[in-house]
Protein backbone atom coordinates (compact mmCIF):
# COMPACT_ATOMS: atom_id res chain seq x y z
CA UNK A 1 0.00 0.00 0.00
CA UNK A 2 2.36 2.33 1.16
CA UNK A 3 4.32 1.33 -2.21
CA UNK A 4 1.16 2.47 -4.15
CA UNK A 5 1.49 5.79 -2.50
CA UNK A 6 4.78 6.27 -3.20
CA UNK A 7 4.27 5.85 -6.95
CA UNK A 8 0.70 7.80 -7.16
CA UNK A 9 2.86 10.90 -5.68
CA UNK A 10 6.00 10.58 -7.77
CA UNK A 11 9.62 11.02 -7.33
CA UNK A 12 12.32 13.26 -8.91
CA UNK A 13 14.20 12.74 -11.68
CA UNK A 14 16.44 10.39 -10.49
CA UNK A 15 19.50 11.50 -12.65
CA UNK A 16 21.58 8.44 -12.04
CA UNK A 17 20.49 4.65 -10.82
CA UNK A 18 18.16 2.82 -12.91
CA UNK A 19 18.49 6.22 -15.60
CA UNK A 20 21.68 4.60 -16.56
CA UNK A 21 20.09 2.02 -17.94
CA UNK A 22 17.93 3.85 -19.80
CA UNK A 23 20.62 5.69 -21.24
CA UNK A 24 22.31 2.06 -22.11
CA UNK A 25 18.67 1.31 -23.77
CA UNK A 26 18.35 4.50 -25.79
CA UNK A 27 22.58 4.01 -26.77
CA UNK A 28 21.55 0.36 -28.77
CA UNK A 29 18.12 1.92 -30.14
CA UNK A 30 20.48 4.53 -31.86
CA UNK A 31 22.80 2.06 -32.96
CA UNK A 32 19.95 -0.10 -34.74
CA UNK A 33 17.89 3.00 -35.97
CA UNK A 34 20.15 5.91 -37.20
CA UNK A 35 23.41 3.92 -37.64
CA UNK A 36 21.94 0.92 -39.52
CA UNK A 37 20.06 4.12 -41.75
CA UNK A 38 23.74 5.56 -42.41
CA UNK A 39 24.62 2.48 -43.33
CA UNK A 40 22.25 2.02 -45.95
CA UNK A 41 24.66 4.26 -48.59
CA UNK A 42 26.90 1.36 -48.31
CA UNK A 43 24.26 -0.57 -50.56
CA UNK A 44 23.92 1.98 -53.00
CA UNK A 45 26.18 1.02 -55.65
CA UNK A 46 25.10 -2.77 -55.44
CA UNK A 47 21.46 -1.48 -55.46
CA UNK A 48 22.09 0.44 -58.14
CA UNK A 49 24.27 -2.10 -60.37
CA UNK A 50 21.61 -5.24 -59.21
CA UNK A 51 18.61 -2.96 -60.45
CA UNK A 52 20.09 -1.14 -63.21
CA UNK A 53 19.08 2.05 -61.98
CA UNK A 54 20.28 5.59 -62.17
CA UNK A 55 21.09 7.98 -58.87
CA UNK A 56 17.63 9.12 -58.07
CA UNK A 57 15.30 6.00 -58.26
CA UNK A 58 18.28 4.25 -56.19
CA UNK A 59 18.62 7.14 -53.45
CA UNK A 60 14.52 6.57 -52.73
CA UNK A 61 15.35 4.07 -50.77
CA UNK A 62 17.62 5.78 -47.98
CA UNK A 63 15.19 8.72 -48.02
CA UNK A 64 11.90 6.42 -47.54
CA UNK A 65 13.82 4.65 -44.06
CA UNK A 66 14.84 8.02 -42.83
CA UNK A 67 11.33 9.71 -43.71
CA UNK A 68 9.12 7.04 -42.30
CA UNK A 69 11.29 7.12 -39.38
CA UNK A 70 10.38 10.63 -39.14
CA UNK A 71 6.60 10.75 -40.41
CA UNK A 72 5.60 8.34 -38.22
CA UNK A 73 8.02 9.84 -34.77
CA UNK A 74 4.29 11.27 -33.82
CA UNK A 75 2.72 7.43 -33.49
CA UNK A 76 5.45 6.35 -31.55
CA UNK A 77 4.68 9.47 -29.12
CA UNK A 78 1.21 8.37 -28.87
CA UNK A 79 2.21 4.85 -28.24
CA UNK A 80 4.40 5.98 -25.41
CA UNK A 81 2.13 8.35 -23.99
CA UNK A 82 -1.05 6.40 -24.18
CA UNK A 83 0.24 2.67 -23.91
CA UNK A 84 4.04 2.30 -22.75
CA UNK A 85 7.18 3.06 -24.30
CA UNK A 86 8.08 -0.34 -23.65
CA UNK A 87 5.25 -1.83 -25.74
CA UNK A 88 6.61 1.39 -28.33
CA UNK A 89 9.72 0.14 -28.37
CA UNK A 90 9.47 -3.96 -28.43
CA UNK A 91 6.78 -3.18 -31.17
CA UNK A 92 8.93 -1.08 -33.25
CA UNK A 93 12.14 -3.57 -32.76
CA UNK A 94 9.63 -6.48 -34.05
CA UNK A 95 8.53 -4.47 -37.20
CA UNK A 96 12.23 -3.34 -38.20
CA UNK A 97 13.91 -6.94 -37.93
CA UNK A 98 11.44 -8.06 -39.96
CA UNK A 99 11.76 -5.80 -42.73
CA UNK A 100 15.11 -6.17 -42.53
CA UNK A 101 14.55 -9.77 -43.26
CA UNK A 102 11.97 -9.34 -45.95
CA UNK A 103 14.23 -6.80 -47.92
CA UNK A 104 17.24 -10.21 -48.32
CA UNK A 105 14.37 -11.60 -50.31
CA UNK A 106 14.09 -8.04 -52.66
CA UNK A 107 13.09 -9.08 -56.62
CA UNK A 108 13.19 -5.06 -57.51
CA UNK A 109 13.66 -1.34 -55.85
CA UNK A 110 10.23 -0.96 -55.22
CA UNK A 111 9.73 -4.16 -52.98
CA UNK A 112 12.98 -2.85 -51.33
CA UNK A 113 10.80 0.27 -51.43
CA UNK A 114 8.09 -1.13 -49.71
CA UNK A 115 10.19 -3.60 -47.24
CA UNK A 116 13.10 -1.58 -45.91
CA UNK A 117 11.83 1.87 -46.90
CA UNK A 118 8.13 1.75 -44.84
CA UNK A 119 8.34 -1.46 -42.93
CA UNK A 120 11.47 -0.73 -41.48
CA UNK A 121 10.98 3.17 -41.19
CA UNK A 122 7.95 2.15 -39.30
CA UNK A 123 9.46 0.24 -37.00
CA UNK A 124 12.44 2.45 -36.25
CA UNK A 125 9.82 5.17 -36.07
CA UNK A 126 7.69 3.19 -32.88
CA UNK A 127 11.43 3.30 -30.96
CA UNK A 128 13.40 6.23 -31.58
CA UNK A 129 11.22 9.09 -29.90
CA UNK A 130 10.09 7.28 -27.17
CA UNK A 131 13.06 5.82 -25.81
CA UNK A 132 14.77 9.64 -26.68
CA UNK A 133 11.93 10.80 -24.41
CA UNK A 134 12.93 8.40 -21.51
CA UNK A 135 16.47 9.72 -21.09
CA UNK A 136 14.73 13.31 -20.59
CA UNK A 137 12.18 11.60 -17.55
CA UNK A 138 14.71 10.15 -16.06
CA UNK A 139 17.22 13.37 -15.85
CA UNK A 140 17.16 17.29 -15.19
CA UNK A 141 20.81 18.35 -13.97
CA UNK A 142 22.91 16.04 -16.03
CA UNK A 143 20.13 15.69 -18.72
CA UNK A 144 23.21 17.15 -21.93
CA UNK A 145 25.04 14.38 -20.89
CA UNK A 146 22.97 11.70 -20.60
CA UNK A 147 21.85 12.74 -24.22
CA UNK A 148 25.13 12.97 -25.25
CA UNK A 149 25.53 9.31 -24.36
CA UNK A 150 22.97 7.83 -25.24
CA UNK A 151 22.85 9.48 -28.82
CA UNK A 152 26.58 8.43 -29.04
CA UNK A 153 25.37 5.25 -30.30
CA UNK A 154 24.90 6.69 -33.87
CA UNK A 155 28.17 7.24 -34.07
CA UNK A 156 29.91 4.07 -32.17
CA UNK A 157 27.00 2.43 -34.39
CA UNK A 158 28.50 3.59 -37.68
CA UNK A 159 32.17 3.17 -36.60
CA UNK A 160 31.39 -0.29 -36.27
CA UNK A 161 28.95 -1.10 -38.92
CA UNK A 162 30.59 0.81 -41.79
CA UNK A 163 33.15 -1.87 -42.65
CA UNK A 164 31.29 -4.69 -40.79
CA UNK A 165 28.56 -4.53 -43.67
CA UNK A 166 31.38 -3.53 -46.61
CA UNK A 167 33.07 -7.35 -45.36
CA UNK A 168 29.07 -8.65 -44.95
CA UNK A 169 28.58 -7.84 -48.92
CA UNK A 170 31.73 -9.06 -50.12
CA UNK A 171 31.11 -12.36 -48.01
CA UNK A 172 27.67 -12.95 -47.90
CA UNK A 173 25.95 -10.08 -50.81
CA UNK A 174 24.14 -8.27 -49.90
CA UNK A 175 21.14 -10.50 -49.32
CA UNK A 176 23.01 -11.85 -46.60
CA UNK A 177 24.29 -8.68 -45.49
CA UNK A 178 20.80 -7.00 -44.43
CA UNK A 179 19.57 -10.42 -43.63
CA UNK A 180 22.46 -10.24 -40.36
CA UNK A 181 21.04 -6.76 -40.13
CA UNK A 182 17.66 -8.17 -39.18
CA UNK A 183 18.98 -10.56 -36.72
CA UNK A 184 20.64 -7.22 -35.23
CA UNK A 185 17.79 -4.88 -35.17
CA UNK A 186 16.41 -7.46 -33.35
CA UNK A 187 17.78 -6.37 -30.13
CA UNK A 188 15.27 -3.40 -29.85
CA UNK A 189 12.67 -5.76 -28.85
CA UNK A 190 15.85 -6.36 -25.68
CA UNK A 191 16.27 -2.58 -25.30
CA UNK A 192 12.19 -2.31 -25.09
CA UNK A 193 12.28 -4.49 -21.69
CA UNK A 194 14.87 -1.79 -20.29
CA UNK A 195 12.41 1.19 -20.10
CA UNK A 196 10.73 1.20 -16.79
CA UNK A 197 8.27 3.67 -16.48
CA UNK A 198 8.66 6.18 -13.78
CA UNK A 199 5.83 9.01 -12.19
CA UNK A 200 7.21 12.51 -11.48
CA UNK A 201 6.44 14.26 -9.11
CA UNK A 202 3.80 16.71 -10.36
CA UNK A 203 5.76 20.14 -10.31
CA UNK A 204 8.78 18.60 -11.74
CA UNK A 205 6.66 17.25 -14.77
CA UNK A 206 5.07 20.65 -15.82
CA UNK A 207 6.29 21.94 -18.63
CA UNK A 208 6.99 25.61 -18.67
CA UNK A 209 10.27 26.42 -17.07
CA UNK A 210 11.23 29.13 -15.38
CA UNK A 211 14.20 29.81 -12.75
CA UNK A 212 15.99 26.59 -13.36
CA UNK A 213 15.61 23.36 -15.95
CA UNK A 214 13.56 21.64 -13.32
CA UNK A 215 11.48 24.49 -11.80
CA UNK A 216 8.06 25.15 -13.71
CA UNK A 217 5.29 27.51 -12.94
CA UNK A 218 1.83 25.94 -14.35
CA UNK A 219 0.32 22.91 -13.40
CA UNK A 220 -0.83 20.14 -15.35
CA UNK A 221 -4.70 18.97 -15.48
CA UNK A 222 -4.44 16.11 -12.59
CA UNK A 223 -4.68 12.50 -13.94
CA UNK A 224 -6.85 10.06 -12.73
CA UNK A 225 -6.44 6.14 -13.14
CA UNK A 226 -9.10 3.74 -14.39
CA UNK A 227 -9.81 2.09 -10.51
CA UNK A 228 -10.49 4.64 -9.53
CA UNK A 229 -12.68 6.31 -12.86
CA UNK A 230 -14.89 2.96 -12.22
CA UNK A 231 -15.70 4.10 -8.57
CA UNK A 232 -16.64 7.52 -9.47
CA UNK A 233 -20.36 8.26 -10.20
CA UNK A 234 -22.06 9.22 -13.51
CA UNK A 235 -21.41 12.86 -13.70
CA UNK A 236 -18.32 12.50 -12.07
CA UNK A 237 -17.10 10.07 -14.73
CA UNK A 238 -18.35 13.01 -17.32
CA UNK A 239 -16.31 15.20 -15.98
CA UNK A 240 -13.20 13.00 -15.74
CA UNK A 241 -13.66 12.35 -19.43
CA UNK A 242 -13.88 16.15 -20.18
CA UNK A 243 -10.12 16.61 -18.25
CA UNK A 244 -8.80 13.57 -20.26
CA UNK A 245 -9.96 15.23 -23.58
CA UNK A 246 -8.41 18.82 -22.34
CA UNK A 247 -5.59 16.73 -21.38
CA UNK A 248 -4.99 14.88 -24.91
CA UNK A 249 -5.34 18.59 -26.06
CA UNK A 250 -3.06 20.12 -23.61
CA UNK A 251 0.16 17.57 -24.85
CA UNK A 252 0.25 19.32 -28.38
CA UNK A 253 -0.25 23.45 -25.91
CA UNK A 254 3.23 23.74 -27.12
CA UNK A 255 2.45 24.30 -30.93
CA UNK A 256 1.06 27.65 -30.08
CA UNK A 257 4.39 28.52 -28.48
CA UNK A 258 6.51 31.17 -30.76
CA UNK A 259 9.85 29.91 -29.64
CA UNK A 260 8.67 26.34 -30.39
CA UNK A 261 7.75 27.24 -34.22
CA UNK A 262 11.06 29.28 -34.59
CA UNK A 263 12.58 26.01 -33.68
CA UNK A 264 10.58 24.21 -35.81
CA UNK A 265 11.61 26.00 -39.09
CA UNK A 266 15.03 25.95 -38.19
CA UNK A 267 14.51 21.71 -38.09
CA UNK A 268 12.72 21.88 -41.46
CA UNK A 269 16.45 23.60 -42.83
CA UNK A 270 18.60 21.35 -41.22
CA UNK A 271 16.95 18.49 -42.53
CA UNK A 272 17.04 19.47 -45.82
CA UNK A 273 20.33 19.19 -46.07
CA UNK A 274 21.98 16.81 -43.54
CA UNK A 275 21.16 13.76 -44.81
CA UNK A 276 22.54 13.86 -48.26
CA UNK A 277 26.30 13.78 -46.99
CA UNK A 278 25.71 10.61 -45.42
CA UNK A 279 23.97 9.22 -48.44
CA UNK A 280 26.83 10.48 -50.90
CA UNK A 281 29.86 10.77 -49.21
CA UNK A 282 30.64 6.68 -50.15
CA UNK A 283 29.14 6.90 -54.14
CA UNK A 284 31.29 10.80 -53.99
CA UNK A 285 34.68 8.99 -52.80
CA UNK A 286 34.53 5.73 -55.19
CA UNK A 287 33.79 8.55 -58.14
CA UNK A 288 36.97 10.05 -57.60
CA UNK A 289 38.98 7.44 -57.06
CA UNK A 290 39.01 6.23 -53.82
CA UNK A 291 38.80 2.04 -52.93
CA UNK A 292 35.60 0.32 -51.52
CA UNK A 293 37.28 -0.17 -48.20
CA UNK A 294 38.93 3.12 -48.24
CA UNK A 295 35.13 4.55 -48.81
CA UNK A 296 33.76 2.38 -46.04
CA UNK A 297 36.02 3.51 -43.81
CA UNK A 298 35.49 7.62 -44.44
CA UNK A 299 32.24 6.53 -42.69
CA UNK A 300 33.97 4.93 -40.14
CA UNK A 301 35.69 7.74 -39.41
CA UNK A 302 32.94 9.86 -39.33
CA UNK A 303 31.25 7.98 -37.07
CA UNK A 304 33.73 7.85 -34.44
CA UNK A 305 34.15 10.99 -34.68
CA UNK A 306 30.49 11.76 -34.37
CA UNK A 307 31.01 9.62 -30.44
CA UNK A 308 33.29 12.72 -29.66
CA UNK A 309 31.22 15.33 -30.78
CA UNK A 310 27.89 14.01 -29.04
CA UNK A 311 29.72 12.76 -25.26
CA UNK A 312 31.62 16.35 -25.01
CA UNK A 313 29.35 18.48 -26.59
CA UNK A 314 27.46 16.90 -23.99
CA UNK A 315 29.49 17.60 -20.83
CA UNK A 316 30.62 20.71 -21.69
CA UNK A 317 26.74 21.85 -22.02
CA UNK A 318 26.01 20.65 -18.52
CA UNK A 319 28.52 22.90 -16.94
CA UNK A 320 26.65 25.73 -15.13
CA UNK A 321 28.68 28.78 -17.33
CA UNK A 322 27.50 27.21 -20.42
CA UNK A 323 24.08 25.93 -19.99
CA UNK A 324 22.25 28.81 -20.41
CA UNK A 325 24.23 29.13 -23.99
CA UNK A 326 22.93 25.69 -24.99
CA UNK A 327 20.79 26.85 -28.10
CA UNK A 328 24.22 29.62 -29.05
CA UNK A 329 26.11 26.27 -29.01
CA UNK A 330 23.59 24.04 -31.11
CA UNK A 331 23.34 27.21 -33.75
CA UNK A 332 27.20 27.23 -34.12
CA UNK A 333 27.28 23.25 -34.84
CA UNK A 334 24.92 23.36 -37.54
CA UNK A 335 26.63 26.43 -38.96
CA UNK A 336 30.07 24.58 -39.25
CA UNK A 337 28.33 21.56 -40.75
CA UNK A 338 26.67 23.71 -43.68
CA UNK A 339 30.57 24.94 -44.03
CA UNK A 340 32.09 21.77 -44.68
CA UNK A 341 30.03 20.55 -47.11
CA UNK A 342 31.22 23.94 -49.32
CA UNK A 343 34.35 22.17 -49.35
CA UNK A 344 34.18 18.32 -50.38
CA UNK A 345 34.18 19.16 -54.36
CA UNK A 346 37.29 20.09 -53.68
CA UNK A 347 38.90 17.39 -51.91
CA UNK A 348 39.13 14.52 -54.21
CA UNK A 349 41.75 12.02 -52.43
CA UNK A 350 41.40 9.36 -49.59
CA UNK A 351 44.03 12.12 -47.59
CA UNK A 352 41.85 15.08 -48.22
CA UNK A 353 38.26 13.07 -47.38
CA UNK A 354 39.47 12.28 -44.04
CA UNK A 355 39.54 16.07 -42.54
CA UNK A 356 35.74 16.54 -43.76
CA UNK A 357 34.78 12.89 -42.34
CA UNK A 358 36.60 14.32 -38.86
CA UNK A 359 34.90 17.69 -38.59
CA UNK A 360 31.60 16.79 -40.29
CA UNK A 361 31.32 14.00 -37.78
CA UNK A 362 32.24 15.97 -35.32
CA UNK A 363 29.69 18.94 -35.78
CA UNK A 364 27.07 16.66 -36.37
CA UNK A 365 27.63 14.33 -33.33
CA UNK A 366 27.21 17.96 -31.21
CA UNK A 367 23.92 19.14 -32.85
CA UNK A 368 22.47 15.53 -32.95
CA UNK A 369 23.01 15.48 -29.18
CA UNK A 370 22.00 19.16 -28.70
CA UNK A 371 18.06 18.83 -30.47
CA UNK A 372 16.42 17.32 -27.44
CA UNK A 373 17.85 19.30 -24.99
CA UNK A 374 16.95 22.01 -26.76
CA UNK A 375 13.46 20.97 -27.30
CA UNK A 376 13.09 20.29 -23.29
CA UNK A 377 14.16 23.54 -23.07
CA UNK A 378 11.70 25.55 -25.40
CA UNK A 379 9.01 23.04 -24.29
CA UNK A 380 9.63 21.48 -20.67
CA UNK A 381 9.31 17.87 -19.72
CA UNK A 382 5.83 16.58 -19.86
CA UNK A 383 5.92 18.00 -23.58
CA UNK A 384 9.03 16.26 -24.33
CA UNK A 385 7.73 13.24 -25.75
CA UNK A 386 5.10 14.52 -27.98
CA UNK A 387 7.47 17.67 -29.27
CA UNK A 388 10.01 15.10 -30.45
CA UNK A 389 7.59 13.92 -32.05
CA UNK A 390 6.34 16.77 -33.89
CA UNK A 391 10.44 17.33 -34.18
CA UNK A 392 11.02 14.25 -35.71
CA UNK A 393 8.04 14.34 -38.23
CA UNK A 394 9.12 18.01 -39.56
CA UNK A 395 12.48 15.98 -40.58
CA UNK A 396 10.00 13.13 -42.71
CA UNK A 397 9.81 15.64 -45.86
CA UNK A 398 13.36 17.20 -46.11
CA UNK A 399 14.18 13.56 -45.53
CA UNK A 400 11.77 12.48 -48.47
CA UNK A 401 12.55 15.00 -51.60
CA UNK A 402 16.45 15.49 -50.53
CA UNK A 403 18.34 12.56 -51.23
CA UNK A 404 16.29 12.08 -55.13
CA UNK A 405 16.93 15.93 -55.84
CA UNK A 406 20.57 15.41 -54.98
CA UNK A 407 20.79 12.24 -57.35
CA UNK A 408 18.89 14.16 -59.77
CA UNK A 409 21.37 17.14 -59.21
CA UNK A 410 24.23 14.67 -60.08
CA UNK A 411 22.63 12.46 -63.12
CA UNK A 412 21.64 16.29 -64.50
CA UNK A 413 25.25 17.83 -64.15
CA UNK A 414 27.74 14.82 -64.03
CA UNK A 415 29.11 15.55 -60.67
CA UNK A 416 28.78 16.16 -57.09
CA UNK A 417 29.05 19.61 -56.71
CA UNK A 418 25.00 21.02 -56.67
CA UNK A 419 24.58 17.93 -54.54
CA UNK A 420 26.81 18.91 -51.32
CA UNK A 421 26.50 22.93 -52.11
CA UNK A 422 22.65 22.52 -51.71
CA UNK A 423 23.09 20.38 -48.38
CA UNK A 424 25.62 23.50 -47.07
CA UNK A 425 23.33 25.82 -48.31
CA UNK A 426 20.32 24.08 -46.12
CA UNK A 427 22.18 23.84 -43.17
CA UNK A 428 24.06 27.71 -42.84
CA UNK A 429 20.16 28.81 -43.59
CA UNK A 430 19.24 26.71 -40.84
CA UNK A 431 21.69 28.36 -37.99
CA UNK A 432 20.97 31.83 -39.54
CA UNK A 433 17.17 31.86 -39.22
CA UNK A 434 17.46 30.66 -34.96
CA UNK A 435 20.38 32.99 -34.55
CA UNK A 436 17.76 36.29 -36.54
CA UNK A 437 15.43 35.53 -34.08
CA UNK A 438 17.83 35.40 -30.88
CA UNK A 439 19.43 38.59 -31.96
CA UNK A 440 16.17 40.44 -32.24
CA UNK A 441 15.08 38.67 -29.13
CA UNK A 442 17.92 40.19 -27.59
CA UNK A 443 17.28 43.63 -29.13
CA UNK A 444 14.29 43.58 -27.83
CA UNK A 445 15.67 42.60 -24.54
CA UNK A 446 17.71 45.38 -24.33
CA UNK A 447 15.24 47.65 -25.18
CA UNK A 448 12.71 47.26 -22.60
CA UNK A 449 14.90 47.13 -19.43
CA UNK A 450 15.84 50.89 -20.82
CA UNK A 451 11.95 51.57 -20.77
CA UNK A 452 11.49 49.91 -17.77
CA UNK A 453 14.79 52.09 -16.15
CA UNK A 454 13.46 55.32 -18.03
CA UNK A 455 9.73 54.85 -16.13
CA UNK A 456 11.80 53.88 -12.75
CA UNK A 457 13.71 56.85 -13.26
CA UNK A 458 10.71 58.93 -13.66
CA UNK A 459 8.78 57.29 -11.32
CA UNK A 460 11.38 58.23 -8.42
CA UNK A 461 11.87 62.00 -10.20
CA UNK A 462 8.01 62.18 -9.46
CA UNK A 463 7.83 60.79 -5.79
CA UNK A 464 10.44 63.67 -5.37
CA UNK A 465 8.59 66.80 -6.04
CA UNK A 466 5.81 65.35 -4.72
CA UNK A 467 7.70 64.84 -1.85
CA UNK A 468 8.87 67.91 -1.70
CA UNK A 469 6.40 70.09 -3.02
CA UNK A 470 4.10 68.25 0.41
CA UNK A 471 6.65 69.70 2.77
CA UNK A 472 6.57 72.80 1.32
CA UNK A 473 2.90 72.96 2.29
CA UNK A 474 3.05 71.71 5.52
CA UNK A 475 5.74 74.51 6.03
CA UNK A 476 3.78 77.33 4.57
CA UNK A 477 0.57 76.06 7.01
CA UNK A 478 2.47 75.70 9.89
CA UNK A 479 4.17 79.08 8.97
CA UNK A 480 0.50 80.91 8.91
Amino acid sequence: MAQEQKKKAGVLPPDGGWGWMIVAGCFVVTVCTRAVTRCISIFFVEFQMHFARDYSGTAWIHSLVDCTTMLCAPLGSLIGNHLSCRVAVILGGFLASIGLVLSSFATSLEYLYLTLGALTGLGFALCYTPAIAMVGVYFCERKSLAYGIAMSGSGIGTFVLAPVVQLLIEHYSWRGALLILGGLVSNLCVCGALLRPITLKEEEACPLPVDSECGYKNKPLAAVSSAEGKQLAASEQQTLSKQRCLQSLHEYHFLLMPDFLVLAGSFLFLASGCSLPFVYLVPYALDVGVSHHHAAFLMSILGVIDIIGNITFGWLTDRRWLKKYRSICYMVAVGMEGLCCFFIPLLRTFALLVPFSVLYGYFDGAYVALIPVVTSDVVGTTYLSSALGVVYFLHAIPYLVSPPIGGWLVDTTGNYTATFFLSGFAMISSALLLCTVTIIRHCQRIQKTRQNRKYTLEACKADFYNTKHKNLLIINTATS
